[in-house]
């Protein structure tokens, strides 16, 4: 069964065992998830308002968005959960003797790179998340306003507990030059996304 199709009751205790996945990675990607439908739930709550009849065609795009995403992170939590599986044999791989080293050097500057690349998917798609919550926030129903403010605070989290996926693997890896240009990638989100979601929230919050 897919991750993401388990129970939240499921979900979490196979979060907390010593299982290798779901880890990190996938939790962020379903707090991401979360923060997208919590936006896309104020779209719900707009469309069919004669209130906000001006931006209509707006929200059901947005929505269209949203929807997309939502998807889109459920299915990065069970690819978080494929990619990692082989660094995590990798880890318990020999090395007696130096060709085992050499082998098992290779293995694990692969397992490395394919394990990166989901949370760096994250990212980007929280990312995404982030500019849509700012347009819910501006054009959704007032009354639930709060709701776009929580949605952008998991948005915010799922951001930060991604990246720290890819930082703990570019770490390890000997491509240093590789590692520095994702840690860069990485970073360059950070500054500029948790400074967007700081505001959006700033802004939800000023309302009351």
């Amino acid at each position: 069964m897919a991750m993401y199709k388990k129970t939240c009751e499921e979900f979490v205790e196979v979060l907390a065992s010593n299982a290798p996945v779901p880890g990190g990675g996938g939790a962020s990607a379903l707090v991401g998830a979360i923060g997208m439908a919590l936006g896309n739930m104020v779209g719900s709550l707009t469309v069919g308002k004669k209130k906000y009849a001006d931006v209509q065609e707006d929200i059901i795009a947005l929505k269209a968005k949203a929807d997309a995403l939502q998807k889109e992170f459920l299915t990065l939590i069970d690819r978080d959960a494929e990619m990692f599986e082989p660094l995590s044999r990798a880890y318990g791989l020999p090395k007696n003797t130096e060709e085992e080293k050499a082998e098992k050097e290779r293995i694990m500057e692969a397992a490395l790179k394919d394990a990166c690349s989901v949370p760096v998917e994250i990212m980007e798609r929280v990312c995404e998340a982030i500019d849509l919550l700012e347009e819910f926030a501006a054009k959704g129903t007032a009354i639930a306003i709060s709701d776009v403010g929580v949605g952008v605070a998991c948005c915010r989290a799922a951001l930060l507990g991604a990246s720290l996926n890819v930082f703990i693997n570019t770490k390890s890896m000997k491509d240093r030059a590789y590692a520095e240009e994702i840690n860069e990638k990485a970073e360059k989100m950070i500054a500029e996304y948790t400074v967007k979601a700081d505001t959006i929230y700033a802004d939800v919050r000023g309302r009351f």
